[in-house]
């Protein structure tokens, strides 16, 4: 009788297997969201700094000065999406991430060695050309790995680690110059960031194909241009909705703080703390509407039409951040400056499992999805600026959340009429 007749290791150990492999992707997955909770630490940290009066004394800094500086991380990044879109589409993941990884982490120590404005000036440059890779890498990683069933949640648990992120890097940031100075700051937090190479180059599969596998993967799958790209309305619809939802998000990272203390009242540490409250709740609503969305989907739901559903449901949510400004009491105007942002959360996976996974070919999912971060990356300037601009003509911040509600509403229609699959960018077939 044979050995698994009788009831022996081996389906016990298949099982094991089994789990194990099943078990991978999701390690990946928590590597990929720590990778991008370390990137947004350590974009943000430079504004505690430019906040700690010796830095700025240290190097004689204008106002002009330190918005040079905090101005030039967005600059390089959004220069370098499509490029390094293109370069994960062409090398892959594993050691185009890396290799920029280990870059953004030397030029945040390294600014911790800086004698002059310019030299900070250059390293931000440095960390956002390198930081560039986080978003198409991670993407084209959880397209080629991750089943459409477990796409929202997948891209639900990567969004949080940019949120906690935000949530954690200014405070921390702050104590480490407080407890130190700014300069152990940057070089601590640049040079523990370098742990992280560790698992990801030894639990992390190569996916970079040489020419000849490229041509019989292109053979297989089809190939996607860039003037297929670039002429969709699938990736138009994207980058206004990302444009329209990124402003929200970065007029709270830039503009929240400032108006806790100055319309609200508040001290600035109670100001980081309702600011840490309210990214922590976009990040847990974003991880149960996309698990919630994955679940409808596996039930047999359109997964298309499933998140138009959650994406249009979080930006009228996200509408209920104006009530705050006509709320008669402050504890109703702190409710809804925390709910509107939690709201959010409903569209933060699901718009990103939507318009960078779903409708975007396997082939050109850096490009795309770089194209998209070119706008969403732009959504920033224009929303601490012209924010700004409303705040400093009108002296109140109704105006700003108004903009904001306008955005929200642009957003939602272009969800509905714009990302349709039959506008998906078109996959050419490759002849022999």
């Amino acid at each position: 009788m044979s050995a698994v007749a009788e009831g022996a290791a081996p389906p016990a150990s298949v099982d094991t297997k089994s789990v194990a492999a099943a078990a991978a992707p999701w390690g990946i997955l928590a590597l990929l969201t720590v990778g991008v909770l370390i990137a947004y630490f350590d974009r943000t940290s430079i504004s505690s700094a430019l906040a700690d009066k010796p830095f700025v004394e240290h190097f004689g800094m204008t106002n002009a000065d330190r918005g040079f500086v905090a101005g030039a991380f967005f600059w390089s990044y959004m220069a370098m999406q499509m490029p390094m879109g293109w370069l994960v589409d062409r090398y892959g993941v594993k050691y185009t991430y890396a290799i920029c990884f280990a870059l953004w982490c030397l030029a945040t120590a390294a600014t911790g060695l800086m004698t002059a404005v310019i030299g900070l000036f250059i390293m931000r440059l440095v960390v956002g050309l390198t930081e560039a890779i986080v978003t198409p890498a991670s993407y084209r990683w959880i397209r080629l790995n991750m089943p459409e069933s477990h796409a929202g949640t997948a891209v639900g648990i990567f969004a949080m680690g940019n949120k906690i992120g935000i949530a954690i890097g200014a405070p921390i940031a702050a104590w480490l110059i407080v407890t130190f100075d700014w300069r152990l700051m940057f070089i601590l937090s640049g040079l523990a960031g370098l742990v992280w190479l560790i698992p990801w180059m030894l639990l992390v599969k190569s996916d970079y194909l040489k020419k000849g596998e490229i041509r019989a993967a292109q053979r297989k799958t089809g190939a996607v241009t860039f003037r297929s790209i670039i002429s969709s309305p699938v990736i138009w619809g994207a980058m206004i909705v990302n444009f329209c939802y990124g402003y929200f998000s970065f007029y709270c990272m830039t503009w929240m703080p400032a108006y806790l203390v100055d319309a609200q009242g508040l001290s600035l540490q109670q100001s980081g703390l309702y600011t840490f409250f309210s990214f922590a709740g976009i990040a847990i609503v974003a991880i149960v509407a996309g698990w919630a969305a994955d679940r409808l989907i596996a039930r047999g739901y359109d997964p298309i039409v499933t998140r138009k559903v959650f994406i249009v449901a979080g930006f009228f949510g996200a509408c209920t951040v104006l009530l705050g400004a006509f709320a008669h009491s402050l504890e109703w105007a702190l409710f809804w400056n925390v709910f509107s942002l939690s709201c959010l959360g409903l569209a933060t996976a699901n718009n990103l499992a939507l318009c960078k996974i779903t409708l975007i070919p396997p082939p050109a999912i850096g490009l795309s999805v770089g194209v998209q971060q070119v706008a969403g990356t732009a959504s920033g300037g224009v929303a601490a600026t012209l924010s700004g601009w409303l705040l400093h003509t009108t002296g109140s911040y109704t105006a700003p959340m108004m903009v904001i509600v306008v955005f929200l509403m642009i957003g939602a229609a272009a969800c509905v009429s714009l990302l349709r699959p039959k506008w998906s960018p078109k996959v050419t077939q490759i002849a022999d």
